[in-house]
């Protein structure tokens, strides 16, 4: 029996296993739209902005390890997804986004709500299909779904004609999806790995340096198995934070222009640098022909276009994190070369002259009585949600501070936009987040600039009973670029003062959630427990001191070794 595109479409969805959609609706998907309201294995939800609906399936994808699913409207619904669309292409996240377009008759006629989004977003993912015809339509969903989710993640567009999805078609059975030019390399080369194995054990000063591949290959316990092996001290990037347990000895916290004193040195005096599921980042680097001057360098990536691309590369490793790294603990564990015990001892003084800089220089802050200082916020965050809440940020100063100061010890509890750094980010992603964890503590760290982006999703919150707790760290800028104004431009704040602003706690109130503020030391502690204790969406705005600044820093232009520490 026949059944409409539609119906296909949500029968796709089931058969991927997708139990959330994030949207919104529009004259071009109300097919979908009516056929979503007819079923209870899928729940939709309804967001006020399309940016916020890809935001939310982007970090619902995270949390879950799962493909996060969006849907938006032909012409302006499509378009409002790109920003999205962009950071989790940047972040390689696993995501399927839909979206609706006119007949196929009428593409290219400059018909009402028409665009070319697949031509717009051919640059910001990693495939993306126009379905022009109604056989196709099942394939294309099930195709986007394994290239989303296989290899190095990444999101898929599947542009939608009204016409295809009003057709009647013949449900196809699954079939094994083979792509000619589409293999990606999960099995690392046994030679390669044998090679890394074999500098690891030479090395004096080896560091690991793992980025967001290491969540993406749930390989977190392989990497933290590798390290502790053999006493070898890791440093993560934005996107690996959690990797790696951010409380343990061997931690040194993240690296690259806002990243501790002690993983810069350890990188610029190092010589391995083990990158494992990292793309040497230019925030990472600095100048590059300042980056781990010393060290040989093994890069595990499954990747190959990411290897030697910004860093010369000594020992590539095209492969799967998990894989890579089981293979390398499995010959260490079996060569008679490898005596573990004596590696860790060999690595004391290397461990000796890391922990020398981290008492020389380590990240903190100067306490004050009578102003908040936002770290102070963000530390009194970690302390009473025990480091096991989800953390999502906004972008810029608040973000840099939630890396800094909230010890991740477990992968998929930090969300953040590192590539393409979105502001407004945050709190949609924090709506994702709890629907994925219910029962989870959620919050984010937000600026009080950045907030204002995609403020509107209260509404979505509360129609959805999420708890999602915001903490705003409010001081009355865009900070990060002040930051920089304050710095390099002889404290010039073109267009960074932020002279009118909402009072947050009546706004709260205004959507029915609940409003709290601190403005001095002794009162937050306080207005955070209140805010774990309320069972409703609750905005806590921390009044900071104004003109705190993110450091450790690296201006633009230096290696990282040259810090501005104050």
């Amino acid at each position: 029996m026949k059944i409409s595109g539609a119906q296909a479409f949500i029968k796709c969805l089931e058969e991927q296993g997708v139990e959330v959609i994030f949207g919104f609706p529009g004259g071009a998907v109300i097919d979908l739209y009516d056929e979503l309201l007819k079923q209870d294995k899928i729940t939709h939800v309804l967001v006020r902005h399309e940016q916020a609906a890809v935001h939310a399936a982007d970090a619902y994808g995270r949390v879950r390890g799962e493909v996060g699913v969006a849907l938006a409207t032909s012409g302006p619904g499509a378009t409002n997804t790109v920003t999205g669309i962009a950071s989790a292409y940047c972040d390689s996240i696993p995501m399927v986004v839909f979206t609706g377009q006119v007949p196929t008759m009428l593409i290219g006629n400059d018909a009402f709500q028409e665009v070319d989004i697949v031509g717009i977003t051919r640059p910001v993912t990693k495939h993306n299909y126009l379905v022009k015809k109604a056989e196709d339509l099942v394939p294309t969903i099930r195709e986007a779904f394994h290239i989303a989710r296989t290899g190095r993640p990444g999101p898929v567009l599947v542009d939608l004609p009204k016409d295809v999805i009003s057709a009647m078609i013949n449900f196809p059975e699954p079939q094994p999806i083979k792509m000619r030019t589409y293999r990606p390399t999960y099995e690392p080369h046994p030679g390669q790995i044998e090679k890394a194995c074999k500098a690891i054990l030479k090395a004096k000063k080896p560091v690991i340096y793992a980025g967001g591949g290491v969540i993406a290959s749930n390989s977190s316990e392989e990497l933290t198995e590798l390290a502790t092996k053999l006493g070898i001290p890791v440093t993560m990037t934005l996107m690996g934070l959690g990797g790696f347990p951010g409380t343990h000895d061997l931690s040194m916290g993240m690296l690259g222009m806002h990243g501790t004193y002690y993983a810069n040195m350890a990188v610029a005096h190092c010589d391995l640098l083990i990158a494992v599921g990292a793309r040497f980042d230019d925030r990472v680097t600095g100048r590059i022909d300042a980056f781990a001057p010393h060290a040989k360098i093994i890069h595990v990536d499954i990747d190959p276009s990411s290897i030697s691309k910004n860093v010369g590369v000594d020992i590539p490793i095209v492969a799967d994190c998990k894989h890579a790294l089981t293979a390398m603990n499995s010959w260490l564990d079996r060569t008679e070369a490898c005596d573990a015990a004596a590696t860790v001892k060999k690595h004391e003084p290397w461990r000796n002259e890391i922990d020398a800089w981290k008492k020389k220089h380590p990240l903190g802050y100067v306490q004050d009585s009578d102003i908040i200082k936002p770290q102070f916020v963000v530390e009194k965050l970690h302390e009473l949600t025990g480091g096991n809440a989800i953390i999502t940020t906004e972008v810029g100063q608040n973000q840099m501070w939630a890396a800094q100061f909230y010890k991740f010890n477990k992968p998929r509890n930090f969300m953040t936009s590192g590539g393409l750094g979105v502001m407004g980010y945050g709190f949609p992603a924090a709506i994702g987040a709890q629907m994925a964890a219910p029962n989870r503590t959620v919050i984010d760290i937000a600026g009080d600039g950045s907030l204002q982006m995609n403020i509107q999703e209260l509404a979505t919150a509360r129609q959805y009973k999420c708890p999602v707790k915001i903490a705003i760290l409010n001081n009355n800028y865009l900070g990060m670029v002040r930051q920089w104004q304050e710095l390099f431009y002889d404290k010039q704040y073109s267009a960074t003062v932020l002279d009118v602003a909402p009072d947050f706690v009546l706004l709260a109130q205004a959507y029915g959630a609940v409003g709290l503020r601190a403005r001095k030391p002794s009162e937050v502690e306080p207005v955070i427990k209140e805010a774990l204790a309320t069972d409703n969406t609750v905005i806590m705005d921390f009044v900071i001191a104004r003109e705190e600044g993110v450091f450790p820093m690296v201006p633009a232009g230096k290696a990282t070794t040259e810090m501005l520490l104050v």
